[in-house]
């Protein structure tokens, strides 16, 4: 069963090339028989000189039509597995978000069920910082903050999920740590 992504009006947007288009450009191109990366080539190949980032929307061009086709589901990884994630914004600097994210989650003994399956880890940029971790049921997830502002970003991403379903538990929990996280 076909599904069509939802970032296909700002495919569309940033590239000048409409949907229809595009999959006439794709099948006349074999896309229908061709890996992810030589659907991005090929999506490459069709972007003007006037796409900003023509490498990251022909990569959105492939995922997309990989969903069109029914190869991938919405928020459904290359390898197969699925991805999500929750986000909002604190009023605090970067290295105080990130000591208020590991105060709120380092004494847990239990993530949405499951446990650490190592120790999380903990890494940063001059203009981010980031809290990783691995959990017995296979999933990761990454925090990332960045400034916005005068205040900082959170975005918590959830990868290796089995299952649209097991992407929408692990939501439903960020979300819950995010209102303690913010109390």
């Amino acid at each position: 069963m076909a599904t069509k992504s939802s970032n296909i009006p700002a495919i569309a947007n940033a590239t000048g090339i409409g949907w229809d288009q595009w999959c006439t450009r794709l099948r006349a191109g074999g896309a229908d028989g061709l890996t992810h990366k030589a659907i991005a080539e090929l999506a490459f190949t069709h972007m003007g000189p006037a796409v900003d980032n023509p490498g990251w929307w022909a990569q959105s061009v492939a995922v997309a039509y990989e969903q069109q086709i029914g190869r991938r589901l919405p928020g459904q990884a290359q390898d197969g597995t699925f991805n999500g994630s929750v986000s909002s914004t604190v009023d605090a600097q970067l290295d105080t978000a990130l000591e208020r994210w590991v105060a709120c989650v380092q004494n847990r003994d239990e993530f949405n069920g499951c446990q650490l399956s190592q120790p999380a880890r903990i890494s940063g940029s001059g203009r981010w910082r980031y809290w990783r971790a691995d959990f017995s049921d296979g999933t990761k997830t990454q925090v990332d903050i960045g400034l916005k502002g005068e205040k900082s970003s959170l975005a918590i991403n959830i990868t290796k999920a089995e299952s649209p379903e097991q992407v929408s538990d692990w939501k439903q929990f960020w979300r819950q740590i995010l209102v303690e996280f913010k109390g």
